[in-house]
């Protein structure tokens, strides 16, 4: 896609609608502008409150991606109440410890 626009007064500019949709910017966004040789380079950029930002970490973020895909697998298990799923991990923990007796 490419957009013509112009700098007006103080050195404004308008993103065009189209550019707006296609990167989903919304006002109050911010834009990361970069100057690469002879271009600029405008990235969007999400602000995260502080006490959110463990959960955009790469390691969660991994986390999740994995959980996912556990998910689509259809690697879960469902479980009548909290004892029988402590019950299941207690079990999985020993089969994977080597253990030979079993909960």
């Amino acid at each position: 896609m490419s957009e013509l626009i112009q700098v007006r007064k103080k050195a404004q500019v308008t993103l065009p609608q189209a550019v707006r949709q296609a990167l989903n910017i919304e006002e109050g966004d911010f834009l990361d502008v970069r100057v690469n040789d002879s271009e600029i380079v405008m990235r969007v950029k999400k602000l995260v409150d502080k006490e959110q930002a463990w959960f955009w970490a790469r390691r969660w973020q991994e986390g999740e991606r994995e959980a996912e895909e556990d998910i689509r697998a259809g690697r879960i298990h469902s479980f009548d109440n909290a004892r029988k799923a402590v019950a299941f991990l207690h079990k999985r923990a020993k089969k994977g410890s080597g253990a030979t007796n079993e909960a």
